[in-house]
């Protein structure tokens, strides 16, 4: 039967040592002076987009939400790829598009997977992996209203620009 010692908890992180079963080590800062100190690690934390705070993982290579991604993103007549951090927003790729395509961010509508991607959804949390094709449209309500004053500010000129009959 093995007896296991009660953990004091507090603020901060913890270390643990690594001493045959696991349950020797101690905590740093709590008072706790075990003198096992080899093999001892500290835990490190990480808040995701969520708000959840995770044990953060000790990987070798690149998982989902991390480093740079490439996505290729289409217009009607154009096609663009851009490099951006896979924990970005829609929004900051909105702004990346604004410089390569002169739509301001607030006339682009971004689709990913059939549907309007919102300013706030991140890319990773909704499914954005390296080398996705990502949909890039024009606003129709402001591409409407951009027509009506070309229109206007060619009839206030004085050249006429569609002519009505009766």
């Amino acid at each position: 039967m093995m007896k296991l010692k009660s953990k004091r908890f507090c603020r901060g992180s913890f270390r643990f040592g690594n001493g045959g079963n696991g349950v020797k080590g101690g905590e740093k800062g709590c008072g706790n002076n075990n003198n096992n100190n080899n093999n001892i690690s500290e835990i490190k934390w990480e808040l995701r987009p969520g708000g959840m705070l995770v044990q953060r993982r000790e990987t070798s290579g690149s998982s989902v939400g991390e480093g740079m991604i490439t996505i290729r993103v289409s217009n009607v007549s154009q096609c663009h790829d851009v490099s951006i951090e896979a924990t970005s927003t829609f929004g900051e790729l909105k702004m990346i598009l604004s410089l390569i395509t002169s739509l301001e961010p607030r006339e682009q509508r971004l689709l990913f997977k059939g549907k309007e991607r919102g300013d706030d959804e991140y890319l990773h949390m909704v499914g954005v992996k390296d080398k996705d094709k990502v949909l890039l449209l024009e606003d129709p309500a402001i591409k409407e209203m951009k027509k009506l004053h070309r229109l206007a500010g060619a009839q206030q000129i004085g050249t006429p620009y569609c002519t009505i009959s009766v």
